[in-house]
């Protein structure tokens, strides 16, 4: 396992690798050039079929099982889920998971049963996330227990998307999301081991607005997986470019904005 990443939250910025747009029939060797890249984590969306009238799950445990072999990069799993439940985030930590994070919006009256049974039963990472719209309060009351919290901008499925774009829509809003949710956690005293994560949109034309407000890690896919002719195929060197490309890019930026105690 390479030194872990999640949870640790200092100068540098970080880049959750979201398979998403991936190339499923050659999943191990792109998992293997993003790592090569520099990505500092695997981030999985899975879902059970349910979830936002979506008729077919996605990223299930076969696909955690099938990447863990491939990759010595920590593994998130973002449950897009109705209550998922106790029995699920065993599987996961015996698939190789280390980070949990479960959906606000749908985990229902056991959410916090269930961060405190990632982090303490599990012995995992845990976070919390949510959709665009969500008010912002509703991440409050895990700032004390979590290694994440993850704010994810809107995004019109009912759109077709051509070549590189993503299917989200970024608002001005956004940056003013992550600027609150960034004074929570600093006034929480948690700034240091506490990540902030910005989640569908971001791209490296944007990315440096999102660092600037105190986000330490973003959630990429298409900007990793996707050109202008589509999904690019692994072998070809254009993944471990994308995101040496964006991680210089966010290197740069978090010289300009942050310190080793966090936000400048």
């Amino acid at each position: 396992m390479s030194t872990p990443k999640i949870g640790i939250a200092g100068k540098d910025t970080k880049i959750a690798a979201g398979l998403f747009w991936a190339d499923y029939g050659n999943l191990a060797a792109t998992v293997k050039e993003l790592e090569a890249g520099g990505a500092d984590w695997i981030h999985i969306e899975m879902r059970d079929g349910k979830y936002m009238d979506f008729s077919a799950p996605r990223g299930g445990i076969d696909i955690l099982e099938g990447i863990r072999r491939h990759t010595n990069l920590e593994i998130e799993v973002q449950l897009q889920m109705m209550r998922p439940n106790f029995d699920l985030l065993r599987q996961l930590k015996d698939q190789g998971a280390n980070l949990i994070s479960l959906p606000i919006e749908t985990t229902g009256e056991m959410l916090m049963q269930q961060v405190l049974f990632v982090k303490e039963t599990l012995e995992l990472k845990v976070g919390v996330w949510a959709w665009q719209g969500t008010p912002i309060v509703s991440f409050e009351q895990y700032i004390p227990f979590v290694d994440i919290i993850e704010y994810e901008s809107k995004a019109p499925f009912w759109k077709p998307t051509s070549g590189a774009a993503s299917p989200h829509t970024m608002d001005p809003i956004m940056l003013d999301n992550i600027s609150r949710m960034h004074e929570m956690i600093a006034k929480a005293g948690r700034e240091g081991n506490l990540d902030l994560m910005e989640d569908g949109g971001l791209n490296r034309k944007n990315v440096a607005d999102f660092i600037a407000r105190g986000m330490t890690v973003g959630e990429f896919s298409s900007p990793l997986m996707k050109g202008p002719q589509g999904r690019f195929e692994p072998g070809a060197g254009d993944i471990t470019k994308a995101v040496r490309e964006l991680k210089a890019t966010m290197d740069e930026a978090s010289s300009r904005y942050r310190s080793n105690q966090g936000l400048k």
